[in-house]
């Protein structure tokens, strides 16, 4: 049973174009691609399943960044394809403006999870950097002592540690020749010194933890958005003081043409390629003119996997990357896209605003057999389920049986064989309509709390109490207590009087009434509520009378009201009207830019300050250089007045 709950043996519905490793000559391949999809939600949706998507990849290892969910959110059809094993890391952070932010996830391609030689799918699997977040049970070395011991980060504290990994921004797999990290970079304005802080502290821990797999020999891989450009050429608007950055400056260090020991697969093997990009600004359409900047990187260290005596001039880059470029075909701008702006030329671009890079290592040998880490999505009780126990099980019987003893017990036994049946008013002058309600629905009914008031039950001419539904009149049975109260279930639940009304509102009561019907109705409750008349007969002439003369000024009064409401058609033609008066006056007060004289696009400044939500109008046009009059022009001006936060 625990083999067969942990494996998925036999062949696997690999993509069209290969297996999970390619062969070239008899030497296996691995493909690694890496994606900030920007809402993992929003590409599964353009893509038709998360299926669809990796296979769109065709990679064995896919790695995520900014997947933008909670753990709550987490379900089959975001984490779960077929052929694939995945894993996690969810952001924690409640923080302002950071729930459900970030999130990486990797997705290996295998043909089984038990028993697996396959590199691609990792033998342990760990969240987070600082290894406080690991319940893999693994550790870096071969003595049992985990990253997360004092010995290495002594100089954090334990809040600050927990806070590094709270936003779900690493997830390690082992993959026995090679450990591979998906990395998020956090991003910090200049003036936001908080998360300056917090940027530094991810990247001085992830250096140490970088530090401890070298000195035990491991090879390291290191994809994903790091949110740095390392140099003036991977930028497209690079100022003077742009190599003047302490991120930038840490980044070169770490190469291997600096000194360091990692190297930019993408940038060594095409070292003078400009305009080679991975991200754009969203909002500005800066696609049209390739004005972006490349932050998405794939990084190696380590020695070869060649058994040779001097290793001088053996790497990992040297002997087994055979290819590494960005898939610019997942782009956002298309040639021929419509404009949106009908004065401009901004247009709403489906899909990230990141494309994907990939590298494909080869003459990758298997692994030793092993299975599935414990940290595969595939065993997340959001996937895989919660467990109920007997004890759960028994008190949602427990109560459905309360409310059924409550509800038969006030019931004459002669009754009780119609408890099931309750009669639907049509209308007041005593049309009625019998149904059944299944057992289905009984027992729906007996998880709501029950709590009738003696004004929710009117007594009828029969000594019958009628309670007064929301589609019309349920007849109780005969000598029916007037107040029955069945066990609270959860104060968060609806309770049956939510489900009553009073009677006067009986006026749609029955779907095929017509509209005279309800209307005749209305007149007949009005009356009902008149005073009760006195038993002389003088008394009666002068109440008839008086009802004769009240129904006479209703009937006028309805008429009236009918022929002054205004037809479907008016209504529809006004609200047109309405909506092309308000379009006009909203294209006049537009302003119309400097540079190329069309209407400018309105927007909020959603940074916090002293400008906070105060709108503007800029120039429609895309983002682009300067030196293309094509581009958006410099223009700027502020709206007359500030937006209203929400």
């Amino acid at each position: 049973m625990a083999e067969e709950a942990r494996g998925r043996d036999g062949e696997s519905n690999s993509p069209v174009g290969g297996t999970g490793k390619s062969e070239e000559g008899g030497k296996k391949m691995l493909k690694i691609v890496t994606y900030n999809v920007n809402g993992l939600r929003q590409r599964i949706s353009q893509f038709g399943s998360l299926l669809n998507l990796l296979n769109s990849l065709d990679a064995d290892i896919i790695c995520f960044q900014e997947i933008k969910l909670t753990r709550q959110e987490l379900t089959t059809d975001l984490a779960m394809a077929e052929g694939y094993e995945s894993f996690f890391s969810i952001t924690r952070t409640s923080g302002k403006g950071r729930t459900g932010y970030s999130g990486v996830a990797t997705f290996c391609r295998v043909n089984s999870t038990f028993s697996s030689v396959e590199a691609a799918l990792p033998i342990t699997a760990e969240e987070g950097l600082t290894g406080l977040l690991d319940n893999s049970g693994s550790s870096d070395s071969s003595s049992g002592q985990t990253f997360g011991d004092d010995h290495y980060l002594m100089e954090f504290k334990r809040d600050e540690l927990l806070t590094i990994d709270s936003e779900g921004r690493c997830m390690i797999t082992d993959h026995g020749h090679f450990v591979l990290f998906n990395i998020y970079g956090p991003r910090a304005d200049s003036d936001d010194a908080d998360r300056i802080q917090f940027k530094a502290n991810f990247y001085k821990i992830l250096q140490k933890r970088w530090d401890l797999l070298q000195g035990q020999g491991r090879r390291i891989v290191v994809v994903g958005d790091l949110n740095i450009a390392p140099a003036a050429i991977d930028r497209c608007d690079a100022r003077p003081d742009f190599e003047k950055n302490e991120f930038r400056r840490w980044f070169r260090a770490l190469l291997v043409k600096n000194g360091g020991s990692f190297h930019d697969i993408f940038r060594d093997m095409h070292p003078e390629r400009k305009d080679a990009y991975t991200c754009w600004p969203v909002h500005t359409g800066a696609e049209e003119f390739n004005y972006g900047s490349r932050i998405d990187h794939i990084l190696a260290c380590g020695l070869c996997l060649h058994e040779v005596h001097d290793q001088e001039g053996h790497n990992l880059m040297a002997c087994h990357v055979k290819d590494c470029d960005i898939m610019t075909q997942f782009g956002r701008w298309k040639p021929g896209i419509t404009p949106r702006w009908k004065g401009g030329r901004i247009t709403k671009l489906e899909g990230s605003d990141h494309v994907p890079v990939y590298v494909v290592f080869k003459d990758i040998p298997d692994i030793p057999a092993h299975n599935t880490p414990s940290l595969s999505s595939r065993y997340m009780p959001e996937i895989r389920g919660f467990q109920q126990t007997i004890v759960s099980i028994l008190m949602k019987r427990k109560v459905t049986e309360q409310f059924s003893v409550s509800w038969m017990g006030s019931i004459p036994a002669s009754d009780q064989d119609q408890t099931k049946k309750l009669t639907v008013c049509e209308s007041m002058k005593g049309t009625y309509h019998d149904f059944s309600i299944s057992s289905a629905q009984s027992e729906e009914l007996a998880s709501f709390q029950v709590d009738a008031k003696e004004d929710d039950m009117r007594k009828s001419n029969s000594g019958e109490y009628v309670a007064i539904g929301r589609h019309g009149c349920l007849k109780s049975i005969p000598n029916a207590e007037k107040n029955r109260t069945a066990k609270r279930v959860q104060p968060s639940q609806l309770s049956l009087n939510s489900f009553f009304q009073k009677v006067p509102n009986l006026t749609n009561a029955g779907s095929d009434c017509t509209k005279d019907d309800k209307f005749y109705n209305e007149i007949d409750v009005a009356m009902s509520y008149d005073e009760p008349s006195t038993k002389t007969s003088k008394l009666d002439g002068i109440s008839r009378t008086t009802e004769k003369s009240d129904f006479n000024i209703l009937v006028a009064a309805k008429e009236q009201e009918s022929a002054s409401v205004p037809t479907g058609e008016d209504k529809k033609h006004a609200a047109l009207l309405e909506w092309q008066r308000i379009q006009q006056l909203m294209q006049d007060s537009i302003p119309r830019c400097d540079g190329h004289q069309e209407p400018c696009v309105s927007r909020v400044v959603k940074k916090q300050g002293p400008n906070f939500g105060r709108r503007f109008y800029v120039c429609a046009r895309a983002e682009g250089p300067a030196s293309n009059p094509e581009t958006r022009c410099d223009f700027f001006r502020w709206a007359a007045s500030k937006s209203k936060n929400r």
